[in-house]
């Protein structure tokens, strides 16, 4: 029996090999748009981090965003602010409302703009608290609503992918920083949300490796853009620290509760990776600048500044802010909560060319002077806005 040489296996290996990375470059080649001009779908674009992230990508000549938001719990208002800011041509920034489990209201959406080629994906709950008290709520918007979007995407052979997901799905450390292979343990419904997701767009690439997306985990966003136009403006009491501070500091609250201060930290109390929402909005325009120039299949990136800030450190950077303390008290700690959080952000750095650049002087400043420019977020305008109609 006549047997091959083994150079005849390794030339059909090498020849198999070019063949799979032809077809990968291809892939990417021809979704790549020849005119020069991106058109991105932002969905939940019109919230907190959605909207810095939409005038980070029109601030680039060369993207045009289409917006989809419910606006359960955003204002259409952060968009006009974001023309304003930008100066951009208003056909640059659309919006449509939108949620996007509503598949037929989706498929309009996308029908009306067939130059969407990508996605940043925000829209979806995201209170710990509310998730642990109505879970199938959270399970319904986060997972069944990014499901239909991306049946919709697919079926358009949209495939360029960036999720906003979170630390949570890392659940209780193991070890500090966390790198992005540590171990994924959500310990709340809204982090398993996250989770799952994450797991269906890893099955969706491994059975079409033309998607390309970037999973980005990131660790509590403040600030606010430094004009002070556009901020967080959380509908009801604050599930989050720093709005709480800052609503504090503006007199819509009493004081502020500190959870614990008996952690082994330097101060007793948490520590967490606070990230400035302007440098997390650039690290989104860097994700996806960089599914437009190379294949990576499925990726998850921490974005991060990689340093732990207690919560008495950002009490007191408010009180410097402000020029005046903020009252606080001490309360006991919270079922669940950690010592200590925080990224390792190498990552973002070798592979996007990210770097976080803002500091806790910074978040701070910028937080109070959206706050005290903006006492109740976007309602106040958007009523002298009805008033002189």
């Amino acid at each position: 029996m006549m047997t091959r040489p083994r150079r005849f296996y390794h030339f059909k290996f090498i020849l198999v090999s070019l063949l799979l990375s032809a077809r990968s470059i291809f892939a990417l080649a021809s979704r790549t748009p020849s005119t020069g001009t991106r058109t991105v779908l932002v969905t939940g674009g019109a919230g907190y981090i959605g909207s810095h992230t939409c005038l980070e990508l029109l601030n680039q000549p060369d993207y045009n965003v289409v917006v989809v938001d419910s606006l359960d719990n955003s204002s259409e208002e952060s968009l006009s602010r974001v023309k304003e800011l930008t100066g951009c041509d208003p056909k640059r920034l659309q919006f449509r409302n939108c949620d996007i489990r509503d598949k037929e209201r989706l498929r309009k959406v996308l029908d009306e703009f067939p130059e969407i080629d990508s996605c940043v994906h925000f829209a979806g709950l995201k209170a710990v608290g509310e998730s642990v008290t109505n879970p199938l709520m959270y399970y319904d918007c986060n997972i069944g609503g990014t499901v239909s979007l991306l049946e919709e995407l697919g079926a358009r052979d949209i495939k360029r992918f960036v999720f906003s997901s979170s630390a949570t799905v890392y659940g209780e450390p193991e070890m500090l920083p966390l790198r992005e292979e540590a171990r994924l343990q959500a310990t709340n419904p809204y982090g398993r949300t996250k989770l799952f997701v994450e797991e269906v767009l890893r099955d969706c690439h491994a059975s079409d490796d033309t998607w390309n997306v970037l999973i980005l985990r990131y660790f509590n966003p403040i600030g606010a853009h430094p004009s002070g136009r556009i901020g967080e403006d959380p509908q009801g009491i604050p599930n989050n620290l720093m709005p709480f501070i800052a609503q504090v500091c503006v007199g819509r609250r009493k004081e502020l509760s500190v959870f614990g201060d008996d952690y082994n930290t330097a101060d007793g109390t948490g520590v967490r990776d606070y990230i400035h929402v302007v440098d997390l909005a650039k690290g989104h325009v860097a994700a996806l600048n960089k599914l437009y120039t190379s294949q990576l299949g499925c990726e998850a990136v921490n974005l991060g500044t990689g340093k732990g800030v207690s919560v008495l450190e950002l009490v007191k950077g408010m009180g410097k802010a402000t020029g005046k303390p903020v009252p606080y008290k001490v309360a006991p700690r919270r079922p669940g909560d950690v010592a200590s959080m925080y990224a390792d952000p190498s990552t973002a750095q070798k592979l996007l060319g990210w770097k976080a650049e803002l500091g806790v002087e910074e978040m701070c400043e910028d937080t109070w002077r959206w706050q005290s420019t903006n006492p109740h977020g976007y309602k106040e305008e958007e009523l002298i806005v009805v008033e002189e109609q």
